[in-house]
């Protein structure tokens, strides 16, 4: 018979017990579920609700419970449908009617609301710690890189020379924002919904308060009908994952491009490439292409979440129980993409010339003939239209901008001097872009400094979470 079985003259189908239960996917909140629910037979001890030898008891044997889980003793049942109340079955079969009272001032509601809470607490530390790691690979490659040389693109057209320390730069920003997101989005999530019972709290004088401080919670909820309702806190988590792989498949296209033979700037680690059944000549950046394919799958778990929860009344309804496989897969797949894009871009080879090569070509440095007409008092606009002639001429007579005579450079206008060469060459195009942000090896240097210091705060956070 169902703990809920009370009211029912009937079972309900096989059928039925198959298609409602969660246990599948909500068993692995097992321990938040324990933990929650020690925490809860404390404090029922504690306040006199229910006698505090039989709450010692409760949690002694929901302490036994964890650990023969964790040592694979225990099997779950479908036909006692959710995590809840496998634990509280079990307990029941256990300690008899003391273990009856476990669920005095509590409902399945709020308790699912604590467990998947604290479930995605400690989901989201762990994805912190891994976003630093990947913050860390990316600095140690930044100053090995500062050097570097490579074209900078936009509209997938070469704009102007940067360094490649740059380019890995701006995705340490990307991931900084991130770890950022995470932590505000564990704030928000750092609220303990315990006692907002089904709906409307309950006549027991239970101490939230006393509850929330055993569990880790900074404060408890002010709404007991939002306390059962509310699943804001997974749509944001949805919401910063498909960000990250959003960043993830950015820098994975990057590097599938990067490794074509075309472009020839990196090459992918044997160890994180595959070959074709097929073509013997092939070595494929599978790796790059699948996490850059996983991030629609982390996109449709923020949307499965958005449109079970788009019209649902108050308080809890039974579509809520939507809201795990979707959260849950997405967290899986950003931690399993996150560790092997680390080890990829880690292990990956940077061809240095051939990145070079390709910031000679392209016009990169047109924008710095332009302005150092500007630096001989020229107004921007004449000297850009004159670069663009020079352009179009190198194109018509097959030369690059460091490649014409001084005559040629003359013939387009008399404020031209030797000096031009130097100016114009990749070296000091990348160096007199020294502004903070810029691609300079000193602003770098000095970004990377700055990225130190983030991830030292970063790791201090994770610690006292």
């Amino acid at each position: 018979m169902k703990l809920w079985g009370g009211r029912f003259e009937k079972a309900t189908d096989h059928l039925v017990d198959d298609f409602n239960s969660s246990i599948r996917f909500d068993q692995r909140m097992y321990r938040q579920d324990i933990l929650g629910s020690i925490a809860h037979a404390n404090m029922l001890g504690a306040c006199g609700i229910i006698p505090k030898e039989d709450s010692e008891i409760i949690q002694k044997t929901l302490k036994e419970i964890l650990a023969d889980i964790e040592a694979g003793k225990i099997e779950f049942e479908i036909d006692a449908e959710d995590i809840h109340m496998n634990i509280e079955k079990i307990l029941i079969s256990r300690i008899g009617d003391i273990g009856k009272k476990l669920h005095t001032g509590r409902s399945r509601n709020d308790q699912v609301a604590l467990d998947i809470r604290m479930y995605l607490k400690d989901e989201v530390i762990g994805l912190c710690d891994m976003l630093v790691s990947l913050e860390e690979v990316l600095l140690n490659l930044s100053e090995k890189h500062r050097d570097t040389i490579l074209p900078g693109y936009t509209h997938l057209q070469k704009a102007q020379p940067i360094t490649l320390s740059h380019h890995l730069m701006a995705y340490f920003q990307m991931f900084k924002r991130d770890i950022e997101r995470l932590h505000d989005c564990y704030k928000r999530m750092n609220v303990m919904p315990l006692g907002s019972g089904a709906l409307a709290g309950t006549t027991y004088p239970l101490d939230r308060n006393m509850v929330a401080a055993q569990l880790g919670f900074d404060e408890i909820t002010q709404n007991s009908l939002d306390g059962v309702s509310d699943r804001d806190f997974a749509i944001e988590l949805a919401s910063c994952l498909s960000i990250i792989m959003m960043h993830l498949s950015r820098f994975c296209e990057e590097l599938i491009l990067w490794s074509t033979h075309e472009f020839s700037f990196v090459e992918m680690d044997d160890a994180y490439s595959t070959g074709s059944s097929i073509m013997p000549q092939k070595k494929n950046p599978d790796v790059a292409e699948l996490i850059r394919g996983k991030s629609g799958r982390v996109y449709g778990g923020l949307m499965s979440l958005l449109t079970v929860m788009k019209s649902l009344p108050l308080a809890y309804n039974k579509d809520m129980q939507e809201d795990k496989e979707a959260i849950f897969d997405a967290v899986d797949t950003v931690k399993l993409c996150l560790p092997v894009f680390m080890k990829m871009i880690e292990t990956m080879k940077p061809n240095k010339a051939n990145m070079y090569k390709g910031a000679q070509g392209g016009f990169a440095n047109a924008t710095d003939v332009a302005d150092y007409l500007v630096k001989k008092r020229l107004p921007f606009r004449q000297a850009h239209e004159v670069v663009g002639k020079m352009v179009l001429y190198c194109i018509n007579t097959h030369k690059s901008l460091d490649e014409l005579t001084m005559n040629e450079y003359k013939d387009c206008s008399p404020l031209f001097e030797e000096d031009v060469y130097k100016a114009i060459s990749l070296e000091q195009c990348v160096e007199d872009r020294n502004l903070p942000g810029g691609p300079a090896k000193e602003t770098v240097s000095h970004a990377i400094e700055i990225g130190k210091q983030f991830i030292a705060q970063a790791k201090y956070k994770l610690n006292t979470k």
